[in-house]
């Protein structure tokens, strides 16, 4: 049941379902609407013509036809004009009536456009927050699996979405300059280095006997009563040993994690963000290895501090880093103990970042 933002055209998305932001004649339109009928081809329009249009905050479906989607989903944002006329109320229907229809065909991953935000009028911000909104409460409540993409196209929505988080750009400003920091005295520094003629060492004198000989080399009794021998059989062993005895996997973690948390699997990957068959993955391989965001989310889920976050990466064999604005980003959400992970993504996402999950 994950839910992710996307950069992509929605026409190239090879889903069960697009969603199409329609007017209400369902006849084709501008924009994202223009988009999809040209992609989908004539059979959509002689299709819509049937449908007898749609009212704003409803939806209707129709095939995907030379669309790589199985299915259309076409509803009907609302035109803003000051966000006290039902605005809000009515998208966020478009996007739970389009998600109960999608259910309803069986499918199981959709793909939706930011609606309204367009020639409507919406405002971005607003837009991509009752969105997220929507999809987060739908996907909580289902239990079933879908994966939802929320399709952002263009470079403003994604700077609408970052000015959401100016606290967080200035807390990677703050760390990520501080690590990155290049000072003229520092470059100075450098470049006299870089000049600077490089001095040849000398080589160590040789100890000679007092008649002007060089001294003889010391027994070799002597050198080994100096050295403690080592054998190769020994450092086998010691290797055979550690291997035979392994420290808590990141699956074995995890798993107790989740029992100390009182917390039932479903509960823990749906908060993570992660898809149920990779949860199934984990679950089953001890020695399974996760890319860094699946760590980071189930950390997310289980409301870690720092410290045990950063165990939990060890044992998958990662780190955080302040060279990282990924990295950065997460580590501000744990340190305000906003444990979101939906919220998380959606910073990570108006900065360019990977998302945390599936």
């Amino acid at each position: 049941m994950p839910f992710l933002l996307i950069r992509q055209d929605i026409t190239k998305m090879q889903v069960d379902a697009i969603v199409n932001a329609a007017n209400t004649s369902l006849l084709g339109g501008g924009g994202v609407d223009g988009a999809i009928h040209r992609a989908a081809g004539p059979r959509l329009l002689a299709k819509c013509m049937t449908l007898s249009g749609c009212k704003t905050g409803n939806a209707k479906i129709t095939p995907g036809y030379n669309l790589p989607a199985k299915h259309i989903i076409h509803t009907v944002g609302p035109v803003y004009h000051d966000g006290q006329r039902g605005e809000p109320i009515l998208l966020a229907s478009c996007y739970s009536t389009s998600l109960r229809l999608a259910k309803e065909a069986g499918c199981e991953t959709v793909a939706f456009p930011l609606i309204s935000a367009g020639v409507y009028g919406y405002p971005r911000a607003d837009a991509i927050r009752i969105a997220a909104e929507t999809i987060r409460a739908f996907l909580t409540e289902h239990d079933d699996a879908m994966t939802v993409y929320l399709v952002i196209f263009d470079r403003d929505s994604m700077d609408a979405g970052r000015a959401q988080f100016p606290d967080i750009a200035s807390y990677i400003d703050d760390r990520y300059a501080d690590d990155h920091a290049d000072t003229v005295s520092q470059r100075l520094i450098r470049a006299n280095a870089a000049k600077a003629p490089q001095s040849k060492q000398k080589a160590p004198k040789k100890e000679s006997a007092p008649n002007g000989s060089f001294a003889p080399m010391a027994p070799m009794a002597e050198y080994a009563a100096r050295t403690e021998p080592i054998f190769v059989s020994d450092a086998m062993a010691s290797l055979e040993d550690r291997l035979a005895n392994p420290d808590e996997s990141f699956s074995e973690m995890l798993l107790r994690k989740i029992d100390e948390a009182g917390m039932t699997d479903a509960q823990c990957y749906k908060k993570a963000n992660i898809d149920r068959k990779l949860f199934s993955k984990i679950r089953s391989d001890r020695d399974y290895r996760p890319s860094k965001q699946t760590v980071l989310a189930f950390a997310i889920a289980l409301q870690m501090p720092l410290d045990e976050v950063r165990d939990m990466l060890g044992r998958a064999g990662f780190a955080l880093s302040h060279a990282n604005k990924f990295d950065i980003i997460v580590e501000y959400f744990i340190e305000q103990e906003n444990y979101d992970v939906f919220a998380i993504n959606e910073a990570l996402f108006a900065f360019d970042q990977t998302l945390l999950g599936a």
